[in-house]
């Protein structure tokens, strides 16, 4: 797990860089105020808009997502968390007054850029 990265991931960045090629500029691993060790993945102040780029295994896609065989519980417990934090996030967030996007790694870049460009247009 040490191995995993927690940003700059591949689906990350090319969402970021399709973002920027649409002329959009944000902040990348933005702090969440009160929240320590918990980031935005790409954020857009001034609209406060949070983007999370969420990896398939670690945040339970019901697409994509698996449940290892070998030392399943640990990892059934593990995952579960990882929604439960994604899900405090959110609330957090909205609480504060940001809107919140998740998308999943899987989607193609511009697909997922539209979705934001749309939300963000319509703030």
């Amino acid at each position: 797990m040490a191995r995993a990265r927690r940003r700059d991931t591949a689906p990350e960045l090319a969402l970021r860089r399709e973002l920027h090629a649409r002329g959009f500029r944000y902040r990348v691993a933005f702090p969440i105020p009160g929240q320590r060790r918990r980031t935005i993945d790409i954020a857009f102040t001034r609209k406060r808009l949070a983007v999370f780029v969420d990896g398939c295994f670690w945040h339970g896609c019901p697409v994509h997502g698996t449940s290892p065989r070998q030392n399943s519980e640990w990892w059934r417990t593990k995952l579960t968390a990882n929604q439960r934090r994604d899900a405090d996030t959110t609330q957090v967030l909205v609480a504060q007054g940001w809107t919140v996007i998740r998308l999943w790694e899987h989607e193609p870049a511009s697909v997922a850029a539209d979705r934001v460009v749309d939300l963000l247009t319509s703030l």
